[in-house]
């Protein structure tokens, strides 16, 4: 077997630059090197651990190894930017402490209605940034199992290997329309035909909340005619206005309900979709204070 032990920093971060960026002429320009160099870095790595770790196509693709050697050059970078803020004097930390980039991946309903809030908060302790990817929490996972982000909020409770899974909560979604719309659309209630024709609204085409809620109500798998949106506040709105029906959050739709503005399609049925956070299994402060602060967010507002 392989001595796998003192892995070249330089080429660990070589290699993450460059699967991070896409090409190896991207990377060198961010590294001030020649793309010959990347090349010859990532094959010195290869050649240590005895795997392919990027297939070489447009954008470059980490393998599987490959996968958890990029997670292991972020973990690195994160951990020496902790230590370098440790060991500096407190009068030097605003000028000399580098930010820490903290990549995450997230679901569009959490970033619109309590995300912010667990960011803003661990700002306040820590000298980071955060680049936010957005895909449907079925999808999140995928990202954080490549390496891509340090944390993923997911409906998935499976592990990605070298993660810790915390559980926050359900996000309780309506079927809901105006009363207009139901009126034209469905004047004598919901049944399977009537759902098969009436418009409605998704979020984009990863977004199977529409979908699950006819098949927990029909027991089909019913295609209606459906508009794409794909903003939080412009879907609501569009729901509001009488575009189509839509699954709306609980808390989002309760007024409207009360109100009388708008109708649920079938009283008392609704999707639930379980919320987990999963983070690198990292004995670092940042992760552990944004661990801390999204489940405290995510639980208030959760319920």
């Amino acid at each position: 077997m392989k001595d796998l032990t003192q892995l070249d920093p330089v080429a660990l971060r070589t290699l993450a630059t460059a699967v991070g960026l896409g090409t190896f002429e991207a990377a060198a320009r961010e590294l001030h090197v020649t793309p010959s160099a990347v090349s010859q870095r990532i094959k010195a790595l290869e050649t240590r651990v005895g795997r392919v770790l990027v297939h070489r196509v447009k954008p470059l693709e980490a393998s599987e190894a490959g996968q958890v050697l990029v997670r292991l050059a972020a973990q690195q970078e994160l951990l020496e930017r902790e230590a370098v803020a440790q060991l500096l004097e407190d009068e030097d930390a605003e000028e000399g402490t580098p930010y820490a980039a903290v990549p995450l991946a997230v679901n569009s309903d959490a970033l619109y209605t309590w995300l912010i809030d667990a960011l803003v908060a661990v700002q306040v302790e820590h000298r980071v940034t955060f680049e936010l990817l957005r895909a449907d929490q079925s999808r999140t996972a995928e990202h954080l199992r490549r390496g891509d982000v340090m944390a993923a909020l997911t409906s998935d409770p499976r592990p990605v290997p070298g993660c810790r899974v915390v559980q926050l909560g359900r996000m309780r979604y309506q079927a809901v329309a105006t009363p207009e719309w139901q009126r034209t659309h469905l004047p004598d209630g919901s049944p399977p035909a009537a759902l098969a024709r009436a418009p409605m609204i998704a979020f984009d085409h990863n977004d199977t909340l529409q979908h699950d809620f006819l098949r927990k109500v029909t027991r089909r798998r019913l295609a209606p005619p459906a508009t794409f949106i794909p903003s939080v506040a412009q879907f609501e709105n569009a729901v509001r206005r009488g575009m189509g029906w839509g699954m709306l959050l609980e808390l989002q739709a309760a007024d409207a309900l009360e109100q009388g503005s708008l109708v649920e399609l079938v009283p008392g049925r609704h999707v639930d979709v379980p919320l987990y956070w999963q983070h690198w299994r990292l004995e670092s402060q940042v992760v552990a204070d944004l661990t801390r602060e999204v489940t405290a967010a995510a639980r208030a507002w959760l319920g």
